[in-house]
């Protein structure tokens, strides 16, 4: 009696496995038929851009010795000059031309340079929660911790923000 029992519940379960997955001949191919590709969505926002080429960016005073790209950087007043290259690799996601190095120059000589991630006004208040500097102006902070110094510069409708360890 067992046996049949279990006999009789794998074959309803084998046979009402079609039906359920829609595969069987009560509307398998109708089903198949009706299914259509997803509807195009519109873009969310419009894409970021950054200034082509190289931009001077402004005056900035570093307070204390800090690194930029591993390398020291001694404190004092630079000029800081966005280059046209890209910061590295490609990274699913990044935007390449919001990635890019800038540069401290200093009596006419680069003292160091370091990766700027360029971020546009109207994105501004997703990445920082701190006050921004005034248009055409810059910030440089020493961050909580005391490991990072921010220099922030706020020219032509984009900030320019690079994080130098001390």
């Amino acid at each position: 009696m067992k046996r049949v029992v279990l006999v009789g519940a794998l074959i309803s379960a084998l046979g009402a496995g079609p039906y359920a997955q829609g595969t069987g001949s009560r509307g398998g191919a109708a089903q198949g038929a009706g299914h259509t590709a997803p509807k195009p969505q519109p873009p969310t926002e419009a894409a970021s851009s950054a200034p082509e080429g190289q931009l001077q960016l402004g005056t900035v005073h570093i307070p204390k010795a800090v690194k930029a790209d591993g390398k020291p950087l001694a404190a004092g007043t630079y000029t800081v000059r966005l280059t046209a290259d890209s910061a590295g690799q490609e990274a699913k996601g990044q935007t390449k031309s919001l990635e890019r190095w800038a540069e401290f120059v200093q009596g006419g000589k680069v003292a160091g340079r370091e990766i700027v991630t360029i971020v546009p006004q109207a994105d501004i208040s997703k990445v920082q929660k701190d006050t921004p500097p005034k248009p055409n102006a810059a910030k440089v902070e020493t961050l909580k911790g005391g490991d990072y110094v921010r220099v922030w510069i706020n020219k032509g409708g984009n900030h320019y923000l690079m994080h130098l360890p001390v």
